[in-house]
């Protein structure tokens, strides 16, 4: 196993660390909830250093390139689990992330199977970076509704115009 493929299983291991501190926090600004933004800050930062180990050191490999994206979506997703079960996160918001995170998956899938490749756009890469900041921002100020709504605005506007555009793009691959 890779080193890259390592430090990514780290990030994995910090998810379920992450969802006790949020769930001991009781979407409070307390300890836990600090405890729970530390963890989702350095697993956070544990996927820039995989990929970029991955890439310098020639360490790319079919599990990291499965792994990586999975753990990246478990974790924004669990953060989201945990404020959607407080209520703070609108159902329908959380089941919208998901959606776009199965569709897009599900046409990388069909594209893979024709042989071709869809990779990460500018789109869901801002994506990805709004919702993992906003996420830390949320968790250091739970208790701001007006916040919480601003952040779930930036969630749900970045989600769809991502997912519009990867299949905007890759339309064809539906088709062919």
């Amino acid at each position: 196993m890779t080193t890259a493929s390592k430090i990514t299983l780290v990030r994995v291991v910090f998810i379920p660390l992450l969802m006790v501190f949020m769930y001991l926090s009781g979407g409070c600004a307390n300890i836990w909830m600090w405890l729970a933004l530390a963890v989702f800050i350095l697993a956070s930062i544990t996927d820039y250093i995989d990929g970029h180990i991955a890439r310098t050191r020639n360490q790319v490999t079919d599990f990291g390139k499965f792994l990586d994206p999975l753990a990246d979506k478990l974790l924004v997703i669990a953060a989201m689990c945990m404020f959607c079960q407080w209520g703070m996160m609108p159902a329908w918001a959380f089941m919208l992330v998901l959606t776009r995170e199965f569709a897009v998956t599900g046409l990388r899938l069909v594209a893979v199977g024709k042989g071709k490749v869809i990779a990460a756009g500018w789109s869901g890469k801002v994506k990805t970076a709004s919702t993992m900041v906003g996420l830390c921002v949320w968790m250091a100020f739970p208790q701001f509704e007006i916040l919480s709504w601003v952040i779930v605005g930036v969630i749900i506007v970045t989600t769809i115009y991502s997912g519009i555009e990867y299949f905007i793009q890759n339309w064809k691959c539906l088709w062919d």
